[in-house]
């Protein structure tokens, strides 16, 4: 749905019946349905508008100030995103096995070596975020941009713990062109 309904607008859900809108809020409409209640539905849900309430301005705006407010906090704090690890290592184990056989194996759960990894990754992010954003000169953010993407580079052998490839480590781009 590509309209934010006002409060007020009459709709029906496929599985709670027919309801108003009583209160619009950055993770849904509130409605109360006639047969199930008070409900919490997505802004996404599919809802066919029986009798549409244009929305007040203000509530327009105090809904996208929360939704540009929830850009900027992802964007800018130290937050990390949910990373799923690849299936095949969930439960595993990385055992590292020093060449002197008078020392111990190390065992580390890879769930836990994976979550250190995507931590430093979001820390690449946040201070390549603030470069940026900083008040150095453009030659200094572009060197310190390239150590920055070197660094990403070298963290490419750690793509295979990822279940998602979009979320993977990319170093410099080869395109070819060069």
């Amino acid at each position: 749905m590509d309209i934010i309904l006002g409060i007020g607008s009459r709709v029906r859900h496929a599985e709670f019946g027919v309801g108003v809108l009583i209160n619009v809020k950055s993770n849904g409409y509130v409605v109360t349905f006639i047969e199930t209640g008070v409900k919490i539905v997505k802004l996404t849900t599919p809802l066919e508008i029986i009798e549409l309430v244009e929305p007040d301005s203000d509530l327009v705006s105090l809904f996208d100030v929360e939704q540009s407010l929830s850009r900027i906090l992802q964007k800018w704090a130290d937050v990390s995103e949910v990373v799923p690890l690849g299936d095949k290592w969930k439960g595993g184990k990385m055992i590292l096995k020093p060449g002197r056989t008078d020392l111990a194996s190390k065992e580390i759960p890879i769930d836990a070596f994976f979550h250190k990894i995507v931590m430093m990754r979001d820390r690449l992010r946040v201070l390549e975020q603030r470069v940026n954003a900083s008040s150095i000169d453009d030659e200094e953010k572009v060197n310190i941009q390239q150590y920055i993407t070197r660094i990403y580079g070298s963290m490419t052998s750690f793509n295979v713990l990822f279940k998602q490839p979009e979320q993977y480590f990319s170093g410099e781009k080869n395109t070819g062109d060069s």
